[in-house]
């Protein structure tokens, strides 16, 4: 089992009409979205769990404390596998024929598609385990947790954070850099979604091909003009609260599903990074 196999074997699932990666017809939100082919094939990227990024995410400045560490999620932890799956381009152009709510395409990529994601990485641990390793989903274990504007009581003054960060986790794969809209852009772009698997199998890290966490973002602000929270400014970046509180109305306005996406469409970096492209 190596990388490619995995990257393989998402790929696969993506493309398969039975799967989750398509909108059911008696779960479409509009007519149009019935049959909706959420994501493309995913990339992926390989770090290895003793990466120094991942000790130094425990720093308060970076993520902080609660920063659990591939080695706590699985003692025999050798390697680290993310994935990143770009949203097909009926979904971006449907996120971005309005600037103001989100779009049913966008939506479902949102809620349905985060479930397909969450099987494709279960099926991912399924093939690493059945050849003899270890595997852990963090982001699905019992041990997973994140906190939203509300902080815990055993995390004062933490926000906006989690115990498993997939984005940066993403960075230190080799799958992109920061933009910001403290989004990951990625060579597939910034528009998508991520999942990843801390295993005992050990594969060759992927080369990050960039130094910096905001490498491939040119800060052009497109992103921030699109936010119709006003959640992003060029100078200080991506403030959380107002970008949590749109979330909330969309919420209400869109239940059970949210979501919104608009600083990741329309954008030089919505489908590959400008900076490098």
């Amino acid at each position: 089992m190596n990388a490619g196999q995995l990257a393989e074997m998402a790929a696969r699932l993506c493309g398969e009409r039975s799967g989750g990666n398509y909108v059911p017809d008696d779960a479409a939100i509009t007519h149009d979205a019935a049959g909706l082919r959420m994501f493309d094939a995913p990339i992926v990227g390989v770090a290895s769990a003793g990466d120094e990024y991942f000790t130094e995410f425990r720093q308060k400045n970076i993520i902080g404390e609660h920063f659990a560490t591939p080695g706590e999620w699985l003692r025999s932890a050798r390697s680290v596998v993310s994935m990143f799956f770009p949203k097909t381009a009926r979904v971006k152009d449907s996120c971005a024929s309005s600037l103001k709510w989100p779009s049913a395409e966008w939506l479902h990529a949102r809620i349905e598609g985060q479930a397909f994601i969450n099987e494709t990485m279960e099926r991912a641990k399924a093939a690493i385990e059945a050849e003899g390793y270890e595997a852990v989903i963090p982001s699905q274990d019992r041990r997973f947790f994140s906190v939203s504007a509300k902080a815990r009581d055993e995390l004062p003054g933490v926000n906006f954070s989690s115990s498993w960060s997939e984005r940066h986790v993403a960075f230190v794969c080799g799958l992109g850099t920061f933009g910001l809209s403290k989004g990951l852009i990625t060579r597939s772009g910034v528009a998508g979604r991520f999942g990843s698997i801390v295993t005992s199998l050990d594969l060759p890290p992927t080369p990050r091909g960039y130094d910096g966490v905001y490498d491939w973002c040119t800060m052009c602000g497109a992103c921030a003009r699109n936010c119709p929270a006003n959640a992003i400014s060029p100078d200080e970046g991506k403030n959380h609260f107002p970008c949590s509180a749109f979330l909330d109305e969309t919420r209400k306005r869109f239940a059970p599903r949210y979501g919104c996406g608009k600083c990741q469409v329309k954008v030089p970096c919505q489908d590959h990074p400008p900076s490098i492209a």
